[in-house]
Parts: C-alpha cells; sequence; structure tokens
C-alpha cells in the first residue's frame, strides 16, 4: 500500500541548457553585437568599441567590446552577472532609478544578454573593474557546458588582481571573445555588422551621451566608402516629424527639392497639420492611445527618397550606392530613449506591412527601400509595449497592435502629402514613361483635374478606378494561384523551339536534339501541370542550373556569349522543394534577359554567370550575373507588371519571375555589386532566386 508522501524534488537544470537558451534568444551576431552593447549602454559608458582582428584567420580571430562605464566589483559579478534572469536591472527600471553620471534608465531587464558573447564564439574572457576596486577576471570555456553535468557542477573561473587593463583611474568592462563560431567572416557579413552597429542609436533623437563604433585590425577596405545616414538623409526629398499622443496626430511636412532643382520646382511646406487619429484596417474607426496603458506619446521622423533615375542622378554620384544603402537600411524602426528596439525594421521585418499595402496603388504608397524612419518613445511611458525575450519586437497584445495602427495612420497621411509633391516631380523629371496602359491615362487625368481644381472632388472616382483595375489585372495575370498564364506558357516554348532551330541549322548531335525535344514536351505537356498546386520535389541547384544552361547552349554560342558555372568553381550545392519546370523557366528568362542587353554592351567579351550562394541572409539562392551596364531601375519597378526598357518588351518576365518566387515561399532579389562573393568580371546586372532556409 502506497502513503501519501509529500515530495519537494527542485529543477537540477544540465549545464547545456545555457547553449540553448543563447541559440533561441539570441539569433545572429548583429544581435549579439547589440546586446553587448546595449550592456555598456546601461552600464553609464560614453562610447563602446567592437574591435575584430584577425577576422580573415580563423585560428587568430577574435572580438572585443569595451566600455568605459562603471564596470564591476567581485560581487557583483558572483551575484548578479552570474545569475542570469537576475531582476537586478528590472527592479533598477521599476523603480526609476537611473544612472549616475548620464541619469539613464537601463534598458536591459531580463538578465539574459550575457548569453550574446556565446553566440559569437566558444571561450570569452571578461574583465571589468568598478572605480577604486580590484580588477575582476572571469574565463568561460562554452565548451565545458556541453557535458552531461548539472549547470551548478561546471565552474567559472574567476581572479580578482591588481588593475592591468583598467589602471590608474580607469574603470570599465572588456569582453574578448575567441574561438569565434561563424569561421568565414565575408565582406557582406562584416558590412552587415557595421550598419547594425550604426543603426543602435537613433539618428534623430540619439542619447548625445553614447556612441558605438566598428573596428578592424588590422585595418581593411572592407567598412571605407559606406554612407553614413547624416550624408542619406540630407538626400531625402520628402520629410516629416511629429508626435501622436491621445487621439491626435499632428505633424510638420518638408518637400525639400535639391538644389539643381530650384529652377523648375519650388519647396512645399505644411506646419502643425493636426488631425484626429484613426485606424487603418480591418476598418476605420476613431482610435485613443490615451485609452491604453503603456504606450504615452509617440514621436517620428521620416525621411523619404524618390528612386526616379533622373532624380537620382540630381542627387548624388553614387546611385548605386544610395539604392544599396536604401536597400538595406531602408525601414522604419523602433527606439525607447534613443536606443534601438530590435527587429523592427530589419531587412524582412515590414512590421508596418508596408509592402503589401503597395499593391493596389504602388505609386502612391512608400515602401521599406524609400524611407528611412524612426519612432521614438519614451521608457517609462511606453511599459505597456513589451520587448520580446528573443529580441524580435513587441509582444503583440493591444498596446502594441494600437501602437501599430497609429504610425501607419502618420504615414498614410505623410503619403497623401507627398503625392501631391510627386506627381509634381514626375512632371519635370520622369525620363521613363511606364508601357502600362490605363493607368498612366490615370495620372495625366489626374494632373488635369488638380489644374482645374476638380481633384478633391473627383480624385476619389479615380482612385477607385484604378484600384479596381490594378485588381482586375492581377487577377488575370495571376492564374489559379500560380502566378502563370498561357502567355508565360507560350513565352517559353517559343524559346525552346528557337534553341532546337540553332540546333539543327548549327549541327548538333541526336542526343541534343532529343534532349532539347523531350524538354519541349515537357513544357507543353506542362499545361496540366500549372493548373495543379502540387507537383513540388527536391531538386538539386547544381542540376537545376546545368540543365538551364544545357537548353540555352545553342543561343548563347549564336551571341558569342561565355557561360561560367559555378558549380565548376566550388560552389555549394543544396537541395530545394521547388517545381522543376518553373524553376528552369525562371532561370531561361533571367538568361534571356542578360543575352539581350550584352548584345546591347557590343562588348567582345560578354561572359554570364549562374551560380549557388548562402550569402543573402544565410539563404540558399541561384545567382545569375553578367559583365553588362546593369540595372538603372529600382527592384519594386523591375518586378512591376508591363514595365520595360527593351522596345518591344512586354515588362513581364522579372514580374513573372517574381512571382513564381513567391509561389515558393521564396523571393526575387537584385544584389548590388559587391555583395555577393563572385567572379570579379561580373559587374553588371545580379540577380538572385533565394529559397526559405530548408527544415
Amino acid at each position: 500500500m502506497i502513503s501519501n508522501q509529500t515530495f519537494k524534488p527542485i529543477f537540477r537544470p544540465r549545464a547545456r541548457m545555457l547553449l540553448l537558451l543563447g541559440d533561441q534568444l539570441i539569433r545572429d551576431a548583429g544581435l549579439a553585437v547589440f546586446e553587448l552593447v546595449k550592456n555598456a549602454y546601461d552600464a553609464d559608458a560614453t562610447e563602446c568599441r567592437v574591435t575584430m582582428f584577425n577576422i580573415t584567420d580563423p585560428k587568430r580571430a577574435r572580438i572585443i567590446v569595451s566600455d568605459g562605464g562603471t564596470g564591476m566589483d567581485m560581487e557583483t559579478v558572483t551575484n548578479v552577472w552570474l545569475e542570469p534572469g537576475t531582476e537586478f536591472r528590472a527592479e533598477q527600471c521599476a523603480e526609476g532609478r537611473r544612472s549616475r553620471h548620464h541619469h539613464r534608465l537601463p534598458l536591459g531587464e531580463k538578465g539574459v544578454g550575457r548569453f550574446a558573447a556565446h553566440k559569437l564564439g566558444r571561450a570569452i574572457t571578461l574583465i571589468t573593474r568598478k572605480a577604486g576596486k580590484p580588477e575582476v577576471v572571469v574565463e568561460i570555456n562554452w565548451d565545458q557546458f556541453e557535458s552531461p553535468k548539472y549547470l551548478s557542477e561546471v565552474a567559472v573561473n574567476i581572479t580578482e588582481r591588481q588593475p592591468v587593463t583598467f589602471t590608474g583611474s580607469k574603470h570599465g568592462t572588456q569582453i574578448e571573445i575567441t574561438r569565434l563560431r561563424d569561421e568565414n567572416w565575408t565582406r557582406g557579413k562584416v558590412r552587415d555588422l557595421y550598419r547594425a552597429i550604426n543603426s543602435i542609436c537613433s539618428p534623430f533623437d540619439k542619447p548625445e551621451d553614447f556612441k558605438a563604433h566598428l573596428l578592424l585590425d588590422p585595418p581593411s577596405e572592407w567598412i571605407e566608402g559606406l554612407l553614413d545616414i547624416p550624408k542619406v538623409l540630407k538626400l531625402s526629398l520628402f520629410r516629416a516629424s511629429g508626435r501622436i499622443s491621445g487621439n491626435q496626430l499632428v505633424y510638420d511636412y518638408r518637400f525639400v527639392p535639391l538644389h539643381e532643382m530650384d529652377k523648375k520646382i519650388k519647396g512645399r511646406e505644411r506646419d502643425g497639420v493636426a488631425t484626429k487619429l484613426m485606424s487603418v484596417y480591418p476598418e476605420k474607426k476613431a482610435l485613443d492611445l490615451s485609452s491604453l496603458d503603456g504606450i504615452g506619446e509617440v514621436k517620428f521622423d521620416f525621411h523619404i527618397f524618390d528612386r526616379e533615375p533622373s532624380v537620382l542622378e540630381l542627387s548624388t554620384s553614387d546611385k548605386s550606392g544610395l539604392k544599396k544603402f536604401l536597400d538595406q537600411n531602408g525601414g522604419v524602426r523602433v527606439y525607447r530613449d534613443g536606443m534601438r528596439v530590435f527587429d523592427f525594421g530589419e531587412p524582412g521585418n515590414d512590421w508596418l506591412d508596408l509592402g503589401g499595402r503597395r499593391v493596389n496603388v504602388p505609386a502612391r504608397r512608400i515602401s521599406n527601400n524609400v524611407i528611412i524612419g524612426a519612432v521614438s518613445l519614451d521608457l517609462i511611458s511606453s511599459r505597456g509595449l513589451i520587448e520580446k525575450t528573443n529580441r524580435e519586437g513587441f509582444i503583440e497584445n493591444d498596446a502594441y497592435e494600437a501602437f501599430r495602427q497609429a504610425v501607419l495612420f502618420a504615414i498614410t497621411q505623410i503619403e497623401a502629402e507627398r503625392t501631391i509633391d510627386k506627381l509634381r516631380l514626375r512632371q519635370q523629371y520622369s525620363r521613363q514613361k511606364k508601357k502600362e496602359p490605363v493607368v498612366e491615362e490615370l495620372s495625366g487625368l489626374r494632373i488635369q483635374l488638380e489644374k482645374k481644381g476638380l481633384v478633391v472632388e473627383l480624385g476619389g472616382y479615380l482612385d477607385r478606378i484604378e484600384r479596381q483595375f490594378v485588381d482586375v489585372r492581377d487577377r488575370l495575370l495571376t492564374a489559379a494561384g500560380s502566378g502563370l498564364t498561357l502567355t508565360v506558357v507560350v513565352h517559353e516554348v517559343e524559346k525552346i523551339i528557337k534553341e532546337l532551330v540553332l540546333a539543327v541549322k548549327q549541327g548538333a548531335d541526336k542526343a541534343k536534339l532529343t534532349a532539347l525535344v523531350e524538354h519541349l514536351a515537357q513544357m507543353v505537356d506542362g499545361l496540366s501541370f500549372f493548373a495543379r498546386k502540387s507537383g513540388n520535389a527536391k531538386e538539386n541547384a547544381v542540376i537545376l542550373i546545368r540543365q538551364a544552361l544545357f537548353n540555352t547552349e545553342f543561343r548563347l554560342k549564336a551571341h558569342n556569349i561565355k557561360a561560367i558555372n559555378g558549380a565548376d568553381y566550388g560552389n555549394p550545392d543544396f537541395s530545394v522543394k521547388c517545381a522543376r519546370r518553373l524553376i528552369i523557366a525562371t532561370l531561361m528568362n533571367l538568361i534571356d534577359n542578360a543575352i539581350y542587353w550584352l548584345d546591347n554592351k557590343g562588348s567582345p567579351n560578354r561572359q554570364i554567370y549562374l551560380g549557388t550562394t548562402m550569402e543573402p541572409d544565410g539563404k540558399p539562392s541561384i545567382v545569375i550575373a553578367d559583365n553588362g551596364s546593369g540595372f538603372i531601375d529600382p527592384p519594386e519597378y523591375l518586378v512591376e507588371p508591363f514595365f520595360s526598357r527593351k522596345p518591344d518588351g512586354m515588362g513581364l518576365g522579372l514580374h513573372i519571375a517574381s512571382e513564381i518566387m513567391k509561389i515558393h515561399k521564396g523571393r526575387l532579389l537584385f544584389p548590388e555589386v559587391g555583395e555577393l562573393a563572385l567572379p570579379r568580371q561580373f559587374t553588371g546586372a545580379i540577380v538572385a532566386l533565394q529559397f526559405p532556409q530548408a527544415k
């Protein structure tokens, strides 16, 4: 018989739990460094320096993060730093205890930021000193935590010594990270980290008493020539700032033409525009932030750019650099007390759904790659907006949804102001007319109505007509959710037939002709495939590339273009779940584009490259590049239907390629020169088919 007994066992975490927490809580190197820099801010430092030593040599590479903050003594190290989940900072913030010198409230309050160092390397040495105290040295070998031991059984080496690093009256903290986990720090990764560090402080409302820097030792050109925020902001044409408080939005707006535009177009200003706050969707209704606890006053600063090629030419001599900067740094970020809240505004985090809103009226809506925006919150009054433990934004509670709706409403007001000036700008400077019927005529009609003073009365009708037309057009363009129509199939069949004709004329052998005929049969047979939603299978990227090059071999030879297969140079292979015919057809379409523009270049040494990479965001991608003159239009123009610079082009190729990648839950990317590790001669157009990370 079992007697009733009460047992009170305790949790006994294994040592490896710390490693699991670090992997889950800290997403990547950029976020890891952000956590370490944030610790320096909380320690009342005026500066935090992140130095990467010998970063191209895996055996000698190390990272040192140092600051001149308050530092720690032995008691703080053992009772706070070595206690994950401590409420030391949370209590400090709740009680409103500000730092001694710069009167800061702590940003970190969950006690888990120390795992950031583990994300970067397998060993760390922490050296810290509080004013007037001995130096404390902590050494951690994270490999020890891989053992089956319990957490309490893994010792951490701590020594107290006379100051060696922080001598004299110096104090602060230095963390040296060695045996780096990422042994392949590329130029692109370092530049991404540089941009992440430079985005930690708000460009508009930054704490003047704190700065963060990234240094390379030995010095490298990898981080030279990068545009910085202050310089870029001067090139924005549309600017707005304001505040959201309670149920009211108040903003100032400026249209600031470039100096070279003064004679043709005048600036415009609106100050102190006030309007009642409204939610944007699913329906418009009154919104009052004061009805929810923990949001407080919301301030914003928006700088919006114009990527029309003729405008870019007036803006800067480094058009490519500006576009790349906006692609990588554009978006609306969130700051508390001037310090960033991750990961709002990061590539891929469209927290305001700016991309989705552009579907129906692209000309009137802004996208992430044309805006540098900051939304500023007060740390104390915005406590209802709770950061997720994994640092991926706020918990999606009622306060967050109201905050998001309020910011989006502010953006819609600024978009309306911008539309007025954008139309005037296009009249003077747009050199490229989209080959798209109806929408262009509606734009012209809208301008005439504005001249007659009738746009207020009739503009709503035009907006509805344009929206309905675009919707119908896109529905007809997109068949059965697959993104393809009969036009696409005909287009691809024509290519194979042309290839067959060339093969026959050049005396191709029977095997080659048989392979081309079989591919043609597959394409025609694909008419029924396109109507089905199934049919995906695992395919090797290298095989897809080889097949696309095989199918276009004779056309490339006829145009005297050399094709380089990255697989021959050691490109990694990977498998993706995809519709084989669609991906091969997309690759052939991109090759066809490259052939056309390389022909226009007229160079005797014309080349095209197909390869694989994991560089864009660490996701598997197939890259197509050439050594031509490259794209001159923004990506959002390139993928729009009916936009083409070819005299007889339909403007559907890249749009279809984009739709095909969406079907595969991937993206069509347009990397800038230097962003990917390609053979150095490929400085023209670069397109990447990025697939989702394999699970």
